[in-house]
């Protein structure tokens, strides 16, 4: 859809005329996401004074689009009472993302002006992990007595209609006395039946999730069973929520998003929108560990500076070495990282794993190093220095798979994040390694080599 250039003009225009419904106009045809870019190029000031302005529906679905982290920003700067008419625009598992991002105080403060429903739900949402069912379901449920009939049902679909949109990938969920979920009704056997039928003879066993539920067993679940949502149950078999189809594939993206992020230095849900003293401040804090590294790497280097001045041709591989092994131990990295997000490895796996990665580092390091070693000795025409380079390849490839292999299993066991802390601990030590396996041995055979 193309923006008319002249919209910001016009959204600035709105909003310094406290004109809701022009606003609404303007916004409301527009794809969420592109209507979020146009508020964000707004500037601060500027989409506060908007969101006093718009009405409260209109500002829930751009909260809604908005990341987590965002959100919490925009709910943040708004008055207490805006804040939570807001919230409570939006669905239950929305809210509990929104809130879970806010400091204490002003989480509080929203949660008390929210209505009492709304806001019990989200404090026994924060109480489980976000990548479990029940930190990714929602506490709307269709749900109903077993003496409820299929009018009841069909009735109530009838009657409350806006709401039923937050119900639209779930069927009749049917309870006992207690709460306890004790089955299901499909949309089929609700149209083919009796209006006067009571739902306990059409209903058929639940499929039903742990609140505890992992997010890769809820993935699995849904790879096995062609449904759009699965009901989520306590420990004591009530009824706690509905995890969606959509929730999952939205989380197992974000996951493997944060994780990409991570191993890039990005540290948290970045966006340009942010204040600069927080982008910097979090860029920093990972860059100054590198540059600490890299000084570490780099000092091998000038130890051995009299070798590479006698055999210039070494400074030449020295990178082909550490890069190379770095290729090596990445694909490492992301085949632990994989087998651990599947819960196939565990830290008491990390021999088991280092002698797998040692294998496919003995037949790779010898191809590796046979390679770049004939292209040295064609080179230089000297086969020492061949020997030299292919040799501190094949070792240096070796290390750098088991580190790649087992050190985000023993990051893990620590307590730390395997995905971020594991890629500059494999560069640096790879990189000491190369440079000090190529030169040591360019130093042992130096008469061979000038």
């Amino acid at each position: 859809m193309t923006v008319p250039r002249d919209i910001a003009d016009a959204l600035r225009d709105a909003i310094e005329a406290k004109d809701d419904a022009r606003l609404d106009a303007l916004l409301d045809p527009l794809p969420p996401s592109e209507a979020l870019r146009l508020m964000l190029n707004l500037g601060p000031e500027v989409r506060e004074e908007a969101f006093r302005v718009m009405t409260s529906d209109l500002v829930a679905e751009l909260v809604e689009e908005a990341p987590s982290e965002l959100a919490a920003d925009f709910i943040g700067a708004m008055d207490v009472e805006r804040a939570a008419e807001v919230l409570d625009e939006l669905a239950s598992y929305v809210q509990a993302d929104v809130i879970g991002e806010m400091n204490t105080a002003a989480a509080d403060a929203v949660l008390a002006k929210m209505d009492a429903e709304n806001a019990a739900d989200v404090r026994r949402l924060a109480e489980y992990d976000e990548e479990t069912a029940g930190g990714l379901m929602s506490a709307e449920t269709f749900s109903f007595p077993e003496a409820a009939t299929v009018r009841t049902v069909i009735q109530r679909m009838a009657d409350d209609e806006d709401r039923f949109d937050r119900y639209r990938a779930q069927n009749p969920y049917v309870l006992d006395d207690a709460g306890r979920l004790v089955g299901v009704v499909s949309l089929r056997a609700l149209l083919s039946s009796r209006r006067a039928t009571p739902l306990a003879e059409v209903m058929i066993p639940p499929i039903s999730v742990s609140a505890q539920e992992t997010l890769d067993g809820l993935e699995d679940l849904f790879d096995e069973h062609r449904c759009l949502a699965l009901p989520v149950c306590d420990a004591d078999g009530r009824l706690a929520g509905v995890v969606t189809r959509a929730a999952v594939t939205e989380a197992l993206a974000e996951r493997a998003e944060s994780e990409s992020l991570r191993r890039q230095g990005v540290i948290g849900d970045e966006l340009r929108s942010m204040p600069l003293r927080i982008r910097s401040g979090r860029r920093l804090a990972w860059l100054s560990i590198n540059i600490v590294l890299n000084i570490i790497a780099a000092s091998v280097i000038a130890a051995y500076e009299a070798t590479i001045a006698a055999v210039i041709a070494i400074a030449v591989f020295l990178p082909m070495v550490s890069d190379m092994s770095g290729c090596s131990g990445n694909q490492a990295v992301g085949v632990t990282m994989r087998e651990l997000s599947l819960g196939l490895v565990r830290p008491v796996d990390a021999f088991r794993v280092w002698l797998k990665e040692i294998s496919v580092g003995l037949v790779n390091g010898l191809a590796l190093g046979l390679l770049i070693g004939l292209v040295a000795w064609i080179w230089k025409g000297n086969p020492w220095l061949g020997l030299v380079i292919g040799t501190a390849m094949a070792i240096n490839t070796m290390i750098a798979v088991s580190i790649g292999g087992v050190v985000p299993l023993l990051l893990k066991r620590l307590g730390q994040d395997p995905a971020a802390a594991s890629g500059p601990l494999l560069t640096t030590i790879t990189d000491m390694a190369g440079f000090f396996l190529v030169l040591s041995l360019a130093t042992l055979m130096m008469p061979l080599l000038a």
